[in-house]
C-alpha cells in the first residue's frame, strides 16, 4: 500500500469526502482520477472535466504512484 502523506498534492480531511484522498485544496477524489484514466481519459481530459485541478497535480500523483509502486509490493 502507498504512503500517501509524503505526496504534497494529496490530502485527506474527515469534513471532506469523509476523509478519502483527494487533490489538495479541493473535494475531488484521486480515485476518480484512476478510474477516468481505466476508462480511457487523458490527464488533459480529466482536468477539464474536474477544472480545479491542474495539470501539474495530476502529474505529481501519478510520478508518486510511480515511484512508489515499487516499493509498496
Amino acid at each position: 500500500m502507498i504512503n500517501w502523506s509524503n505526496c504534497q498534492v494529496v490530502e485527506s480531511a474527515k469534513e471532506r469526502v469523509s476523509g478519502s484522498l483527494v487533490f489538495a485544496g479541493s473535494r475531488v477524489p484521486i480515485a476518480a482520477l484512476f478510474e477516468n484514466l481505466e476508462d480511457g481519459i487523458t490527464a488533459q481530459e480529466f482536468t477539464e472535466i474536474f477544472p480545479g485541478i491542474k495539470l501539474e497535480q495530476v502529474k505529481a500523483v501519478l510520478d508518486f504512484v510511480a515511484k512508489n509502486s515499487l516499493y509498496a509490493a
